[in-house]
């Protein structure tokens, strides 16, 4: 079909187990090209295209947007992937430790 394609991908990357590296990424496309993309690991946004570099310049002009950005490693990314590691480690025997703060 004719017309334009829009998506948003947001990807967490770790190799560790205490999510010491662990990498967001929120990658904006269009018609299939990379056009803007956060990387935690730089710190800001990166464009791809022409639009992508004024994006970028204008979002990073944005200090609350970026440390919305920033705060995705601890609130989206190590939030969803604790409850997938545990369940790991529980199915492999090995011991892991929990807290009741209750």
């Amino acid at each position: 079909a004719n017309g334009y394609y829009s998506s948003r991908w947001t990807e967490c990357i770790y190799s560790s187990r205490d999510f010491s590296d662990m990498v967001y990424i929120d990658n904006y496309i269009f018609n299939k090209d990379k056009v803007v993309q956060f990387n935690s690991t730089v710190g800001k946004f990166v464009g791809y295209t022409e639009l992508g570099v004024k994006s970028a310049q204008a979002w990073n002009d944005n200090p609350s947007l970026l440390q919305q950005e920033r705060a995705q490693v601890e609130g989206y990314c190590k939030h969803n992937a604790e409850p997938g590691q545990s369940a790991i480690v529980d199915k492999t025997g090995e011991q892991h430790k929990t807290t009741d703060l209750s």
